[in-house]
């Protein structure tokens, strides 16, 4: 009896703490994309656009987005990541034919979904139950 009481406890400090690392890092990872895209969104919203800086920053975003994507994957639903995927393409194909005004409201659905993503992934009573 005791040994399963033990090895009962131990499983769920390891699911608790488990938990407690994929919810800094994914906290950590969309704070970063966050603010990239707010740093491109202001650089969409200036009057004088600097075509050069808008590409650059859209290809940050992508790039930080395609290494933490892998690492997320493992513990997010791909359907999730594939919304984010999915809003960064149309991002990057309204920056390239210089649609500005239309990428505004990319970066602000992927930002809302990056919210989303988060409130999904935190252990509260709304998630559990």
């Amino acid at each position: 009896m005791k040994k399963e009481l033990i090895i009962c406890l131990i499983v769920i400090i390891l699911v608790i703490f488990g938990n407690a690392v994929t919810q800094k890092y994914t906290k950590q990872c969309i704070s970063q994309i966050e603010d990239n895209l707010d740093k491109l969104k202001v650089e969409l919203m200036k009057e004088e656009k600097n075509e050069e800086e808008i590409e650059n920053k859209t290809s940050e975003v992508r790039e930080k987005w395609d290494n933490m994507q892998k690492n997320l994957a493992y513990y997010i639903e791909h359907t999730e990541l594939e919304k984010i995927e999915t809003q960064l393409f149309l991002l990057t194909g309204e920056t390239k034919v210089k649609l500005y005004q239309d990428a505004v409201p990319e970066i602000e659905k992927c930002i809302s979904i990056l919210e989303h993503i988060q409130d999904k992934t935190s252990l509260s009573i709304k998630n559990i139950f």
